[in-house]
């Protein structure tokens, strides 16, 4: 996880996100501390996190509950 490339976002509860586009894996660092990696998650999903008005409200209305995650 050292070599990705992560990006700081502005959320309550998103600290930061990176993004493996030919894996198709977004990985998710809470403001808690946990990890998460999402796996087949589309480029344009991504991209339309990065630009949501609030990454935490499009990150539970699109990404938390449709793809398939492990703790990392």
């Amino acid at each position: 996880m050292n070599n990705l490339n992560w990006i700081a976002v502005s959320s309550s509860s998103i600290s930061r996100i990176a993004y493996v586009e030919n894996d198709q894996y977004l990985y998710v660092e809470f403001t808690k501390g946990r990890t998460c990696l999402y796996k087949n998650v589309p480029i344009n999903e991504y991209e339309n996190l990065l630009s949501a008005p609030s990454h935490g409200r499009y990150f539970s209305a699109y990404i938390r509950n449709v793809y398939p995650f492990e703790y990392v």
